[in-house]
């Protein structure tokens, strides 16, 4: 009996043992916003109230970074996005009836405090991105990361992001338990120049261009002691965002949302711009690589046969097509031939999504 005990016991112990990849849950379905172009021009002063801000329609109010699968926010945050030949404005509201901030040297970790984020991954390919994290006191942190946490996360914390201009407007009393406040806004300027050398797309963008985009807000449990905000013990941070991540993890770049320009004035017409059908082509591409992670966990080795992953063709205009798996050592190129002459679209082990003209 003691014999049979012992093999049970250790199937159970290495059940037990066995990683499993965070995925998101949910359908992927990033939301959208057009920015247009500035038509008085923006005085960068946190008050969000020049024309031009007027004009601009607020994003969709912010929700759980699970989304549906957690409570909607109690308190209201949105976004509004403008451009012009110098860069892309960004200015956003929080309501908040008790206003506070502790950090005061740059590049600390902002989320300490109730802050708000921006994430910006101009090509898309979830690679060389760039983290903002601002508090009600203005204090910034900026990262440029080249690959997201699950990629061997590699942020470069002594980047900073030259040429860009950052104002807090209070609506209340900062740090004051005293009083109910109504709420802070975040106003930036991020210029063109910050982003050239690995946007990998034109800056300034074209109409009609867009890029991987999202927002969060972190927003912590607090209470009053000795007159003074702290941090309920025990209390976890919430986290809110502008287009859900499915889990709870910000750098999932592919679960970004997209932010559109129109060379059209501040206060035009919708466009009624799309992502293009390669968007569910690199989803379907990412879903594999998913099962390549979870393989990696389970057998220290990449799958070398499509059919090892449970993988079926890719649904194309009703036709299947099928992805060329191609593995080393190291690691994987996954293929998806493009349609018609246009281009393939490939991932590999690292998580990086690029496309290649066929020859």
């Amino acid at each position: 009996m003691k014999k049979l005990l012992v093999p049970i016991l250790l199937l159970i112990l290495s059940v037990l043992a066995a990683e499993t990849f965070p995925l998101p849950v949910g359908e992927f379905a990033p939301r959208s916003y057009t920015a247009f172009r500035t038509v008085e021009g923006i005085k960068v002063d946190g008050s969000l109230d020049d024309i031009d801000w007027q004009l601009a329609l607020p994003t969709e109010l912010f929700t759980d970074i699970e989304g549906d699968l957690k409570p909607a926010p109690h308190l209201d945050t949105w976004v509004k996005m403008l451009w012009d030949a110098s860069g892309l404005y960004i200015g956003a509201w929080l309501e908040e009836p008790h206003i506070w901030a502790s950090l005061t040297e740059r590049d600390a970790v902002i989320f300490y405090d109730n802050d708000f984020e921006v994430f910006l991954d101009p090509n898309g390919d979830t690679h060389e991105y760039y983290e903002l994290e601002i508090n009600a006191l203005g204090t910034l942190w900026d990262l440029f990361i080249l690959k997201p946490y699950r990629d061997a996360h590699s942020p470069l914390n002594g980047w900073d992001i030259k040429g860009a201009s950052f104002a807090i407007g209070i609506d209340g009393t900062l740090n004051d338990p005293s009083d109910l406040d109504s709420g802070w806004s975040v106003e930036m300027f991020l210029p063109w120049p910050a982003f050239e050398e690995f946007a990998h797309v034109p800056c300034p963008p074209r109409d009609g261009d867009y890029w991987r985009l999202n927002f969060s807000r972190v927003q912590w449990d607090t209470e009053w002691l000795d007159g003074n905000y702290t941090k309920v013990p025990g209390m976890p941070e919430r986290n809110w965002v502008w287009s859900p991540q499915g889990l709870i993890a910000m750098h999932y770049p592919e679960r970004w949302g997209y932010l559109f320009f129109s060379a059209a004035p501040a206060g035009s017409a919708d466009p009624g711009f799309s992502p293009s059908a390669s968007e569910r082509e690199k989803e379907y591409l990412r879903q594999i690589y998913y099962l390549q992670k979870q393989y990696f966990m389970d057998h220290g080795r990449w799958a070398g046969k499509l059919r090892q992953l449970g993988v079926r063709p890719y649904l194309r205009d009703g036709k299947k097509v099928k992805p060329r798996l191609e593995t080393t050592s190291a690691g994987f190129d996954l293929t998806l031939p493009g349609k018609d002459g246009s281009p393939d679209w490939i991932i590999r082990e690292d998580g990086r999504i690029w496309s290649k003209p066929v020859k």
